[in-house]
């Protein structure tokens, strides 16, 4: 076969453009940091990219929702806090008022504080995060405590709202098939707070009906710091359990930290350039770009009078 300089012109050039291709993939890899620019580059790769990103992605997003129920769960530990401390103030108003020596202007006093710890306990059980009543299960944009009306929802026998939603579950996934109970459902401790305030406050019924309730005797504040006492004990009740489940996601946080950390390694491994590699196929490339170019010169120089000499 007859080798023409046209020939020996375009395979020169047809090189010379490849290689340049390649420098200008080398030199992209390096810049990105990445080993595919495109699906073109390596389909297997982005294929398998796509999927540890998706991983990665629904980590991020289970994180996202474990923030939700942390912040459900400090909320509501906090407000059981203030609950606990009201119920203590209570314990001791009710320990004083059961002392003998007192009139009954005294004990007026007492209840007169009883019922601002009333009000306290009341605005706990609207606690809000966000624009969500934390303590109304899953009708979140109800207060459970009704101040226009002045009561809490009606319960039936097994402490369940009657109207429904008010002691329902709030679940969060946190994980594949994993979820965890946000809310705590207090309707029948703050029912029953409430009503025993009430009663201290409002006093004894008077047998004629005309006249003004009886107010709260010493015999009532014996009873009350039972009472309260018992109340007490719901609220650390409801408070373990709550730590119990903040113990949970604390765990469940470390489990996402390590999926998190195994699929963005994977997923750089798949993806990311190693730049010792690539630069060094950049200066190989560059070399023998070069050359190509020498050899070139000498190919393309000789010119129709070079023959004739």
């Amino acid at each position: 076969m007859r080798v023409t300089q046209s020939m020996l012109s375009n395979n020169m050039l047809r090189n010379l453009s490849s290689s340049y291709n390649k420098m200008g993939k080398l030199q992209e890899q390096i810049t990105t940091g990445k080993k595919v620019n495109r699906p073109s580059d390596d389909p297997v790769v982005v294929m398998k990219g796509m999927g540890y990103r998706m991983q990665v992605d629904k980590i991020g997003q289970y994180q996202r929702n474990l923030g939700e129920v942390n912040n459900y769960l400090d909320s509501s530990d906090d407000a059981f806090d203030t609950v606990g401390s009201a119920l203590k103030r209570a314990s001791e108003l009710a320990n004083k008022g059961a002392t003998g020596s007192l009139t009954d202007e005294d004990r007026e006093k007492i209840t007169s504080e009883l019922k601002q710890i009333q009000e306290q306990i009341k605005d706990m059980a609207n606690t809000k995060v966000g624009d969500k009543y934390i303590f109304s299960g899953t009708k979140t944009s109800t207060p459970l405590y009704d101040k226009a009306t002045g009561k809490y929802p009606e319960v039936d026998a097994n402490g369940n709202s009657i109207i429904p939603g008010f002691t329902s579950d709030i679940n969060i996934e946190v994980f594949d098939g994993i979820t965890l109970k946000v809310n705590t459902n207090p309707l029948e401790l703050f029912q029953g707070i409430d009503d025993l305030f009430q009663g201290l406050v409002d006093g004894t019924p008077n047998p004629d009906p005309t006249l003004p309730n009886i107010p709260a005797t010493q015999e009532n504040f014996n009873k009350a710091m039972t009472e309260i006492d018992k109340k007490f004990g719901e609220v650390l009740t409801m408070r373990a359990d709550i730590g119990a489940r903040q113990n949970r996601s604390e765990m469940m946080g470390n489990r996402l930290g390590v999926q998190e950390g195994a699929a963005k390694k994977q997923m750089s491994e798949n993806e990311d350039v190693e730049y010792e590699k690539a630069i060094t196929d950049m200066i190989t490339e560059e070399a023998v770009h070069r050359a190509a170019l020498s050899v070139g010169a000498r190919i393309i120089q000789p010119s129709l009078v070079d023959f004739l000499r």
